[in-house]
């Protein structure tokens, strides 16, 4: 049995997987402590982990993050992205790092598991491994790890392969490193030593790869290659998986046992505060052979547009292990978690997202060729409409989408973080021996 702290920031995308994570170690017989917001502490409880709050100055209400940082209204481009990456994610890592301090000092720990947004663990690689636990870090974004082969981080940019696309991807990097993301760095900088006593020893955003071990919820074939790649990367496949679930179905469920196509949208259940994917996909969508199922993600029906046509139906929440069978296409803002959930049951997929991690989702879905990246976040009902078409006609996304749905089937998912612990701390006993 090890002892084992998870870690998350308080944004419910980041906190959900983890839930998952803590109950399978629970039942591993691990002894857990989960460490987030103050509004998790009942689900934290529910997987049978111990729960630790956050401290007020690391702790804020994800449901609506323009009230909880001001200065975020209105920001787009590279100040948005300056500003969610210091305000948001390095301005509560001294909280965050006392938290863990306090935690450790509570009693005896094994190892602390971090999600990539708790930048805590980003100081936390640059403390020797003999002063602190085995540190993993939990890839329930896609893998953030630098490489010649691949674009920096956060742009969205697919790989190209040749000497010409190295040549690109080190000038983007640069680029990134010292323009977009140089204020961020410095702040990031100015915390290590003021925490740690010393600079990172790598650029912020690439910290998980200075982890002891990164465990990523994905398959190969869902990520880029990159050859060399550490043996310290292991991929597991995605944390969710479609169980039989308790979500009644809608009264207009019938409808969709016809022989019409189903297209599913969604925003998820965060960024659904407005509609700027539901409503074009359904104009789109007014006029063709299809029925359109729309989910809210938990917000009132009475908030989507008025006049939805005729073959829309809706709900707050849907049983996804019984929609997704029916599903020929799903359109989505790009959420990690969502995404994985259609390609386990082989559903191409639409996607228009460019915030937080949904641009490097995107970019993942139209370079595997199982679905089509719109690279916006506020597509026109036409645009959708062709890319919906195109997705329907041609069964060469399906069966790339059902290529990586095997793949899926077949990997471990959260169930095989406690033996892949289990096994790095034993490595590290050796060693020490």
């Amino acid at each position: 049995m090890a002892s084992i702290l998870l870690a998350s920031t308080p944004v419910r995308g980041h906190v959900t997987p983890l839930l998952s994570i803590a109950q399978s170690l629970v039942a591993a017989g691990d002894r857990v402590r989960f460490l987030t917001g103050a509004r998790y502490r009942d689900d934290v409880r529910e997987t049978g982990a111990d729960f630790l709050p956050l401290p007020p100055d690391a702790d804020y209400d994800d449901r609506d993050i323009d009230a909880a940082f001001p200065g975020r209204r209105g920001l787009r481009g590279p100040a948005g992205v300056r500003f969610d990456m210091i305000e948001i994610f390095l301005q509560p890592v001294p909280a965050q790092l006392a938290a863990v301090r306090a935690a450790l000092a509570a009693e005896p720990t094994d190892a602390i598991l971090a999600e990539s947004m708790f930048s805590a663990g980003a100081m936390l690689t640059g403390i020797p491994r003999a002063e602190r636990p085995l540190l993993v870090n939990l890839g329930i974004v896609p893998l953030a790890v630098k490489h010649p082969d691949v674009a920096p981080f956060g742009l969205g940019i697919p790989p190209r392969p040749g000497p010409l696309g190295r040549i690109r991807n080190r000038v983007l990097t640069v680029g990134a490193e010292r323009g977009v993301f140089g204020p961020v760095q410095r702040r990031a900088n100015e915390i290590a030593r003021a925490e740690i006593g010393r600079d990172l020893p790598r650029f912020f955003l690439d910290w998980p790869i200075g982890a002891d071990l990164l465990v990523q919820f994905t398959v190969p074939g869902f990520e880029y290659p990159r050859p060399g790649l550490a043996d310290t990367v292991r991929f597991v496949g995605p944390v969710a998986r479609s169980r039989p679930s308790s979500t009644p179905v809608p009264e207009w469920w019938d409808d969709l046992s016809g022989d019409r196509p189903v297209v599913h949208v969604t925003q998820g259940t965060v960024a659904n505060s407005d509609w700027p994917l539901i409503e074009p996909t359904v104009r789109a969508l007014a006029d063709d052979d299809v029925t359109v199922v729309v989910s809210t993600g938990g917000r009132p029906l009475e908030t989507l547009p008025a006049d939805l046509p005729a073959n829309v139906r809706a709900a707050s929440f849907l049983p996804y292990d019984r929609l997704l069978p029916l599903t020929d296409l799903f359109v989505t803002n790009g959420g990690y978690g969502g995404v994985h959930y259609a390609l386990e049951h082989g559903v191409p997929v639409l996607v228009a997202g460019r915030t937080e991690d949904k641009a490097e989702v995107s970019a993942r879905v139209g370079w595997t060729g199982v679905g089509i990246d719109l690279r916006t976040s506020t597509p026109s009902p036409a645009r959708i409409a062709t890319a919906a078409r195109t997705i329907l006609a041609d069964d060469r996304y399906r069966r790339k989408a059902a290529a990586i749905g095997e793949e899926i089937r077949r990997s471990p998912g959260p169930d095989a973080v406690h033996d892949l612990v289990t096994d790095a701390l034993g490595a590290t006993a050796r060693d020490c021996a």
